[in-house]
């Protein structure tokens, strides 16, 4: 049974960053706010500016106008709103029924520093912990963990942007062919991603690519669908009903997802039961081999073979009003305010549980463990 959540919570809602994704944060973090029920939380905005300084947003939000649909960048504040990190840790710290709610994508936000942070503060927080965080970030490494597992995978290499010459692009593109996706190893939402055709194309995208991250992931082009999926829980994940991204251009990037309409977005996907129930399988295996806990977007592909295949594990997937997440969950039968309590409840489970860590186990049919 998940932890109960009490009328007074505070929920600290962390959102802005240093990354490229500040903006998308600003409009997810929007309608996390607008989604929260005011009768259990009383919700206190705090911003990350671009330059790392951590802001009290509370009257930057109050005085902003809803309709932009985002709040208001925390660069926007005034400097007598802004404060250190200690400052925040310590006010978190010593609150009573506090719980964080973290929406801040990229570096510096989902990759396990952010989190650590909370861990050291001991203040609940939503979504996956720090190596969960960490390993889901950065690409090459999740895809080793997954690989390890088995877990079915398109082919991909990884290499060190200082370590590309002419040579080993024509390895590239002779292990995975002629069409090749370029990524940084951390980044998010798209950025910085190339869909690349061809030996000078893959030259620009790996000039694009070390734009964000000294490590660069190349995948090889899958003709098939794009298929997501959402999972929420922490020992025991539970999963959504599949969603399709129908992309004109064969590749769905920051324009897309964010900017454009182009993109189709099918709720529920048009899949069998058979395919439904292999996907949910897939999924979960890729959530529990990533040791994820409170929630994640799983992207996958269902390649010509009829293979699903998973491509990348979210750790703060974007809650905007055309995100997959939220859409997922409503289409699902969890309406938005009713995840953002499920996840506050497995925020505060979580961490109830690690507080009695290094306490015996009992095991059924065993008796207790000892120390």
């Amino acid at each position: 049974m998940l932890a109960a959540v009490l009328p007074a919570t505070r929920l600290v809602v962390l959102y802005g960053g240093r990354s490229a994704e500040h903006d998308v944060s600003c409009v997810s973090a929007r309608h996390v706010v607008d989604g929260l029920d005011p009768r259990r939380y009383h919700v206190h905005p705090i911003g990350i500016t671009r330059d790392g300084t951590w802001v009290d947003c509370r009257r930057l939000v109050a005085d902003a106008d809803p309709s932009t649909g985002a709040l208001p960048s925390p660069d926007l504040a005034p400097p007598a709103d802004r404060m250190a990190a200690v400052g925040l840790t310590g006010m978190l710290a010593d609150a009573a029924h506090v719980v964080a709610f973290p929406m801040v994508h990229g570096p510096s936000g989902e990759d396990g520093t952010l989190q650590g942070l909370l861990e050291m503060s001991g203040v609940p927080y939503v979504g996956a912990g720090v190596l969960a965080s960490a390993l889901c970030m950065h690409k090459a490494a999740a895809k080793d963990v997954l690989g390890f597992h088995g877990v079915p995978q398109t082919p991909w290499l990884s290499v060190r942007g200082p370590e590309i010459t002419d040579e080993v692009l024509d390895d590239v593109a002779a292990r995975l062919g002629p069409v090749v996706f370029v990524k940084p190893a951390n980044m998010g939402s798209s950025i910085g991603i190339t869909r690349a055709v061809g030996p000078d194309a893959l030259a620009a995208a790996v000039i694009e690519a070390s734009r964000f991250d000294v490590e660069l992931v190349f995948e090889q082009a899958v003709e098939g669908r794009e298929i997501e999926v959402a999972v929420i829980g922490n020992d025991v994940p539970e999963v959504s009903v599949p969603g399709e991204i129908v992309s004109p251009s064969g590749f769905y990037d920051y324009d897309e997802k964010y900017v454009s309409d182009r993109a189709r977005l099918l709720v529920p996907a048009p899949l069998s039961d058979e395919e439904i129930e292999r996907l949910g399988k897939l999924v979960r295996d890729a959530y529990r081999a990533l040791r994820v806990e409170g929630m994640a977007r799983v992207d996958c592909f269902l390649d010509r073979r009829g293979r699903f295949l998973v491509n990348e594990v979210n750790t703060i997937p974007g809650f905007t009003p055309i995100s997959m997440f939220p859409r997922l969950w409503q289409a699902s039968g969890l309406p938005t305010t009713e995840l953002l309590d499920r996840l506050v409840a497995l925020a505060l489970d979580r961490h109830a549980r690690r507080k009695t860590s290094g306490r015996p186990l009992t095991i059924p049919g065993r008796g207790t463990s000892s120390a």
